[in-house]
């Protein structure tokens, strides 16, 4: 079953990806990393923030919501803004996983 059409090579993956996750209903920080890469390769002028929000658009509401939910509870918080709280997360992965720069 086709979800998305292929715009460029970051749509490649959405022929089918979040209608049939890999590990339940959660994304992994692999698979995220993968987005933010491929998001990164669509629009290699944005600084690393903008390309977040932009894998934030892509993904979609459900895991919009998921992203802001881990924000805030590593920030141990009860409320925040969604979106905000998503890029945030997105940068937090992409900053933990890329370590520290020499």
């Amino acid at each position: 079953m086709r979800v998305g059409r292929i715009i460029g090579p970051a749509h490649v993956f959405d022929l089918y990806r979040w209608k049939n996750p890999t590990n339940g209903d959660r994304m992994s920080d692999e698979e995220l990393i993968v987005e933010f890469a491929l998001a990164r390769v669509d629009n290699p002028g944005l600084d690393l923030e903008e390309v977040a929000a932009l894998v934030v658009r892509r993904v979609g509401p459900e895991r919009m919501v998921e992203f802001a939910g881990q924000t805030l509870v590593h920030r141990d918080e009860l409320r925040g803004a969604v979106f905000p709280a998503a890029v945030e997360h997105v940068l937090r992965v992409v900053l933990t996983l890329r370590g520290p720069r020499d």
